[in-house]
């Protein structure tokens, strides 16, 4: 009964029923005036591209062909032929980048101001299982359009999770491949691959992100903004309707600029033809084959580095993004601060220099 009465305590602190109106929830609710003001945007930007992201999505729905011999085709067609066609696709694409890099920047200033504080830490474990679906969305979109590079980067995804066989012990290290297996539909990448991650990407992965979403925002405005700061703000602005109004202004800006970048340039712009001609299964795999750009903070140091570190590194790091609350709760401001720059600095150098610092450690040890 006490364990009972500890978990009543817990949801009845983090989900007030008395603050579920709208009067606290949106009238009277403000926020902050300080220096790390801008950062309370971001989850608004967050939200506005993974809107963009199902529309788009629903469109593209109308002519997708989820079969390996229909789907390049189709999605060909989509870009030639259907008018507003390309226009839809590059927004997708578009969005896809600028949604995952706003969830990133959300987390590091979240955890920058320390706004996993107790009552928010609901708000912090919905907002970095939101990250993981996002990238999620991302590994089983890639795949759809079923040229050479979806493919065989989905093929690098697949063996990451291959080679964690190796140290596991006895029959334990066969749990990867079949897990491998299962997420295929067989031995090797095919129709039922295609299958199973389009099933994912247009309907598990939208109800996952809507429920946890819906609990992720409703703790937001329940809490209303953190702090964020150590000292006390000293000006607030009311949430409705000031902040809501800046809030659609920045989205009417951030969509003008993908709308821009969607009609001047296509996304597969920046691979070479070999890379996104159709998927020859009995052809040799091309050069430059890599996953998207929001994993090579992880990819290339896989390359680098033993796998059993990487092992250790991800473990670690899904861990302790979930325990961060338990972690951090004495932390100041400043360290976090500092940490956030530290990660974000890396995860930017991993993304813009990766090849290159590749390349130079490789080029060292030859």
């Amino acid at each position: 009964m006490k364990s009972l009465t500890t978990i009543a305590d817990f949801l009845r602190a983090r989900f007030p029923i008395e603050k579920m109106n709208l009067q606290s929830m949106l009238m009277k609710k403000e926020v902050p005036i300080h220096k790390m003001s801008w950062a309370y945007y971001l989850g608004g930007l967050t939200l506005l591209f993974f809107t963009i992201q199902v529309i788009t999505g629903l469109l593209l729905l109308f002519y997708y062909q989820p079969t390996v011999n229909e789907a390049y085709d189709s999605v060909k067609f989509i870009s030639d032929k259907v008018p507003g066609g390309a226009v839809i696709r590059n927004l997708h694409a578009w969005t896809s980048s600028a949604m995952i890099l706003t969830a990133i920047l959300h987390l590091l200033t979240t955890f920058a101001m320390k706004a996993f504080e107790k009552p928010r830490e609901v708000t912090w474990g919905t907002g970095v299982l939101l990250l993981f679906i996002t990238y999620t969305f991302g590994f089983t979109g890639y795949l759809l359009p079923w040229h050479q590079l979806s493919v065989n980067a989905t093929k690098v995804g697949l063996q990451f999770i291959g080679a964690v066989g190796q140290y596991l012990p006895g029959s334990l290290s066969e749990l990867p491949n079949k897990l491998i297996e299962i997420i295929q539909g067989g031995p090797s990448i095919g129709q039922e691959t295609l299958s199973r991650f389009y099933a994912i990407h247009v309907v598990i992965l939208p109800l996952a992100i809507f429920a946890i979403l819906g609990a992720h925002l409703l703790s937001v405005q329940l809490h209303g903004m953190s702090k964020g700061v150590d000292e006390k703000p000293k000006i607030k602005e009311p949430f409705f309707p000031n902040f809501l109004i800046k809030d659609f202004s920045l989205w009417a800006i951030a969509f003008l600029i993908l709308f821009i970048l969607a009609i001047t340039i296509p996304f597969e712009s920046f691979f070479s033809f070999p890379l996104v001609e159709p998927y020859n299964a009995l052809g040799s795999t091309p050069e430059g084959i890599k996953p998207e750009w929001y994993f090579y903070f992880i990819y290339y140091p896989m390359e680098l580095l033993p796998f059993w570190v990487i092992i250790i590194i991800m473990i670690l790091l899904v861990l302790g993004l979930f325990l961060v609350p338990k972690i951090f709760s004495g932390t100041s401001r400043k360290t976090l601060t500092f940490i956030a720059i530290i990660a974000f600095i890396y995860f930017v150098t991993m993304t813009v220099f990766g090849q290159q610092i590749f390349e130079l450690i490789k080029g060292g040890h030859s």
